[in-house]
């Protein structure tokens, strides 16, 4: 399909698309020590759009002692001060919005439309939103009265120090400021590591920090992959806490090396999401709009995103209803050139995990499942020829998928949902909660009882009912058991990274 007529890579600013980034450690852009570099890709093109950094720990003990000579000031700076830093940098981003929604897009493989209505307006509200709420925690107090006088109980909150902050590749500037946001609001200094796959607008927003104003060492930005810079940041006997968005088996071994030195961690990790859909939310007046809703919580950012839903539990009733629909609905999605308005469905965010969501449909299918739609890679000869050499994976809708297969069990973090038929809401919480994950789940139902009734017999850390990812940022998110440990947004995010302290003071007697 013809382009449509947006700014192609080519003609990037020199500042949104350089030729090497560089860390961002003490105020100052250098390359890795050594002049180590991996490359960053367009996965939807497969052409080399970036040298970064391949950081070690010589680059990460830099930043830590950076972060560490710059916490005493920044600690007990005036909260408003640092609020107004953050609003300022929120400011900034929002003026360059389409050049950090452009850069997020090549990076990822996301249509241009999603990083301009979602990634970047998020990246800015998550800013603004805790440089507000800061100002909001007010510092608690407890009058007793005591036989001789009172006493009086104060709550403090003192920054924990260097906090690490390590985000993912799928959504790479929203959750980036998704953490650094409350620690440098709440008075840490950070070591920030973003995804070595997608670092571009991670290293945009250190350029800007410089323009904010921010004082040098209080953010520190170092590129690099997980086992070298990764594993020596969450392992630096200099960082307090750590916080970690991404896959189960990482967060585990981030768990096991903050254990020994006992690091406050928060970790949002995978999920195997279930989606329960009511009869009655598919009758003719609802149909549309529950159809509508599962194929984005399916696929939006093509299915790369930890809340989507990869279970979709349909009762019985309304199965030859709601199937063929969502069928329908599934194979209208537009794939094609991110760049295209047109597009819905982009590429996946590289070749190797290509392979992956592959292997898990083929596993599925060879143990008898039956592909309704999609199950295969997009062929070249459909695309438009910028893209005809990217990750592009047709969004997939399985049927008679076995319940131990590992579509079902594990997270497949692609364009591919299982259909689960269900008779009885006992037996629609049993599956749901059939594995080892607890981080979302949607209901789908007009009958409020029976959406109470169900939301509450989950295991899940957010549940949505008639809707997905309606996210007030006050709120806080998290998942149970493998799907991660602590919450973050509102005050429990800036009470991560704070300490209580109790002060207590009798008078008279």
């Amino acid at each position: 399909m013809p382009s449509s007529a947006l700014p192609m890579p080519a003609s990037y600013p020199a500042r949104v698309q350089p030729a090497v980034l560089c860390n961002f450690i003490d105020g100052c852009f250098r390359p890795a020590r050594g002049g180590a570099t991996t490359v960053a890709q367009n996965p939807a093109t497969g052409q080399t759009i970036a040298t970064v950094p391949d950081s070690t720990a010589h680059d990460v003990n830099e930043a830590v002692a950076a972060a560490a000579r710059a916490f005493p000031e920044w600690s007990t700076r005036p909260a408003e001060e640092r609020a107004a830093l953050l609003m300022r940098l929120a400011d900034l981003v929002e003026r360059d919005l389409d050049a950090f929604a452009l850069a997020e897009s090549e990076n990822t493989g996301k249509p241009l439309s999603l990083a301009r209505s979602l990634d970047v307006p998020r990246a800015i509200a998550n800013l603004r939103h805790f440089s507000g709420a800061v100002l909001e925690d007010q510092t608690q107090v407890f009058d007793q009265d005591l036989p001789k006088g009172t006493m009086r109980s104060t709550v403090i909150r003192k920054p924990l120090g260097v906090a690490a902050c390590i985000s993912p590749w799928n959504l790479p500037l929203y959750l980036f400021t998704w953490k650094i946001a409350p620690a440098l609001a709440a008075g840490c200094t950070v070591v920030g590591k973003p995804s070595e796959v997608t670092p571009l607008t991670a290293w945009m927003l250190s350029q800007l920090m410089v323009d904010a104003g921010f004082p040098a060492g209080v953010c520190n930005v170092v590129h690099g992959r997980g086992p070298l810079a990764g594993a020596a940041l969450v392992a630096h006997p200099d960082v307090s806490c750590i916080t970690f968005t991404g896959g189960t088996i990482t967060g585990e071994s981030i768990a096991r090396a903050a254990a020994g030195s006992f690091k406050r961690t928060a970790l949002e990790l995978g999920g195997s999401n279930a989606a329960i859909v009511c009869a009655d939310a598919a009758d003719d007046a609802h149909l549309p709009t529950t159809v509508d809703g599962l194929v984005r919580a399916m696929f939006t950012n093509q299915g790369q995103v930890c809340h989507c839903a990869s279970r979709i539990l349909i009762e019985r009733s309304c199965w030859d209803r709601l199937v063929p629909a969502l069928v329908e609905r599934t194979r209208a999605l537009r794939i094609g050139d991110p760049l295209d308005t047109a597009t819905d469905f982009g590429s996946l965010i590289s070749a190797p995990h290509l392979l992956r969501v592959a292997g898990m449909v083929d596993a599925a299918v060879h143990g008898g499942a039956r592909v309704l739609c999609g199950g295969q890679r997009v062929s070249p000869d459909s695309l438009p020829d910028r893209v005809r050499h990217g990750a592009f994976y047709a969004p997939t809708l399985l049927q008679d998928v076995t319940a131990d297969a590992e579509a079902n069990q594990e997270e497949i973090f692609g364009p591919v949902a299982t259909l689960i038929p269900f008779s009885a809401d006992a037996d629609a919480l049993r599956i749901a909660n059939g594995t080892k994950y607890g981080l979302s789940a949607t209901v789908w139902t007009r009958d409020d009882e029976r959406a109470t009734r169900l939301s509450r017999g989950l295991t899940a850390g957010t549940v949505w009912i008639n809707g997905w990812m309606m996210r007030d940022l006050r709120v806080p998110i998290g998942g149970f058991r493998c799907s991660g440990i602590g919450r973050e947004g509102g005050q429990d995010a800036l009470h991560f990274f704070a300490e209580p302290m109790v002060v207590v003071q009798s008078t008279g007697g």
